[in-house]
């Protein structure tokens, strides 16, 4: 038999084909079946699909006019505004001043194109807002797409450098499509498609003013031409962001939202940066940070209350297994107040790291726990971890077993180390 992994639920006609002939050929068990056909019908039952008359029941009269409410279309510009991050931001180039700008050049296949921005597995669509549509309606603009579509290969660059050479600032916005990347139908290469990457050098080259480029794909693009290049002073990554989003993309660009940077985790290194690479378990240097932490609550000392005949009282332990019978509920609070040290309101994603003694050959660190907040500019946020010493601060040991340190670990938000003793 042969282990595998599956889905509960197929929105076609494979699973109606195949799964017959998987089981004859025993490379599935009925059981495994069972398990799947169970689940489909719980979800069932917690609809009320079993309980009488659907109408009557809280999920039964769900239909189209509750699929564009003024809440679902906010928690979809949200969706948007945490998945936008920002790749390049040169000092003092953004945002920009809405009130100060006469002339706005808008450039590239994907800065009018609705169906892009939707992906796929859409359903019905409420109000539809491009990238260009969302920046004029903030400045004056002039907009050409360079080309039809992100696969062509003629670009109508003099059109571009043209209206770049004469406004205050540009935005770019290139990327890819359901034309080279879907079910199905994977993309030969990560580059941007096209005479993509022609068009926004010689764009950013033409021009007298910032340029902003924005790039709109599901997978991974290389945009690595992007952060040597002095003329683009920022970047951004929106991915297929949702028909609402033009909106919320201008609003990034004029600072009225502020969008989360990019948490380094390559397996790679870079000698450049001192980078170790295989994550951020090996990183060596102190991490910089925009926010300042200051702890208002967290234990000092957490104790094993081990029976007395235990073995660790007749011997030096220097870890105690958490399989043990006495490694359960020793969960302690640990309260910070983040203070955003910039002027400008922005989210964050708050780190929590732990360091243990130095045995069992242990990474550096290890992430702990994380929470996302959004702060004012100089102002505080108040953030709350809860720390299960068995469950969080486990090292693996050189036989494969799971044990706690003990000794004095660390706790590490960004600059920020604090000492806890765990003994028995």
């Amino acid at each position: 038999m042969l282990r595998v992994s599956w889905l509960d639920l197929d929105c076609e006609n494979y699973l109606g084909q195949y799964t017959e002939g998987v089981v004859k050929q025993r490379f599935l068990d009925e059981a495994s079946i069972n398990i799947v056909v169970s689940n489909n019908f719980s979800t069932l039952m917690c609809l009320g699909f079993f309980d009488g008359d659907l109408s009557k029941q809280p999920y039964g009269n769900l239909g189209p006019q509750d699929i564009c409410t003024s809440q679902n279309q906010e928690l979809a510009h949200e969706a948007t505004r945490q998945g936008i991050v920002l790749l390049k931001n040169s000092p003092r180039s953004l945002p920009l001043n809405a009130k100060a700008i006469k002339s706005l050049a808008v450039i590239g296949p994907n800065a009018n194109a609705i169906r892009v921005m939707i992906g796929n597995y859409e359903g019905i669509l409420c109000n539809n807002i491009s990238p260009l549509q969302g920046v004029t309606t903030l400045v004056p603009t002039c907009y050409t797409p360079g080309y039809p579509n992100v696969q062509c290969e003629n670009a109508q660059l003099d059109d571009a450098t043209k209206i770049a050479t004469f406004a205050y600032a540009i935005v770019i916005v290139v990327g890819a499509s359901l034309a080279i990347e879907a079910e199905s139908l994977d993309r030969i290469n990560i580059l941007l498609p096209g005479q993509e990457q022609l068009l926004v050098c010689d764009v950013a080259n033409a021009s007298k003013g910032p340029v902003i480029l924005v790039s709109m794909s599901r997978g991974c693009m290389d945009v690595s031409f992007a952060k040597t290049n002095d003329e683009i002073t920022r970047t951004v990554w929106v991915g297929y962001p949702n028909e609402a989003s033009g909106a919320t993309i201008a609003n990034v660009i004029f600072g009225f939202n502020n969008p989360s940077t990019m948490i380094e985790m390559n397996f790679r290194a870079d000698p450049t940066t001192s980078y170790p690479g295989r994550t951020y378990r090996f990183y060596k240097r102190e991490p910089f940070s925009h926010l300042e932490h200051r702890i208002v609550k967290a234990s000092k000392l957490v104790s094993f209350p081990l029976a007395e005949d235990h073995v660790c009282h007749s011997s030096k332990c220097k870890s105690l297994d958490v399989a043990d019978e006495n490694c359960q509920n020793l969960a302690f609070d640990f309260h910070l107040r983040v203070k955003n040290i910039r002027q400008m309101s922005s989210s964050h994603i708050v780190l929590l790291f732990f360091t243990s003694p130095n045995m069992h050959n242990a990474p550096k660190k290890y992430l702990l726990a994380f929470e996302k907040v959004h702060s004012l500019g100089q102002l505080e946020a108040h953030v709350r971890f809860k720390v299960d010493v068995c469950k969080d601060l486990n090292v693996v040991d050189e036989l494969g077993n799971r044990k706690v340190p003990l000794g004095q670990h660390l706790l590490i938000v960004g600059n920020l180390k604090y000492s806890l003793g765990v003994r028995i």
